[in-house]
């Protein structure tokens, strides 16, 4: 009798690598975000990336990280986790999102607010920073589960047929 494979991915590794891909949509310069929202049955509910609000054109806004705030992208770019609550057609209550990095204050809010419960992570580069503090402290006391997982690096390369 012929066993099962043993090398095959876990859930974890499996949805942060959707996450990942999800990022590859970004067209930011400099930072590419992903966000994959599944729910206790490893059903996908949705995926997010960082970039603009469905509408705006990406080549009429700036992607600069330096200046004065309306020549950077930070007043336009809505985050991965964002997006992702945003694009659900269905209610996220005890969800569980990864998403491949730390979200940030203002998403750490949208998530607590949409009813997820666990966040599972692969980048933690802004650790130090008090936005990322802020964070940690709102999602801990909303008893949201945080949770570092490796990451999960996806590369697509186009071929034609």
């Amino acid at each position: 009798m012929t066993t099962k494979r043993k090398d095959y991915i876990t859930w974890d590794e499996y949805f942060m690598g959707v996450a990942s891909l999800s990022a590859l949509r970004s067209k930011d310069p400099n930072t590419q975000v992903g966000c994959c929202i599944v729910d206790k049955n490893n059903k996908i509910l949705s995926v997010g990336y960082n970039g603009l609000p469905r509408g705006c054109d990406d080549d009429e806004f700036p992607w600069d990280r330096e200046g004065n705030l309306l020549d950077t992208k930070y007043p336009f770019v809505a985050h991965a986790e964002l997006n992702a609550i945003l694009n659900s057609k269905t209610p996220l209550d005890d969800a569980r999102l990864y998403v491949t990095l730390f979200p940030c204050n203002e998403c750490a809010k949208a998530i607590i607010q949409a009813g997820i419960k666990e966040v599972l992570y692969a980048s933690d580069k802004y650790a130090d920073t008090d936005g990322t503090k802020a964070s940690k402290k709102m999602l801990t006391s909303a008893g949201i589960t945080l949770k570092q997982i490796p990451f999960v690096k996806v590369s697509i390369e186009k071929q034609s047929l």
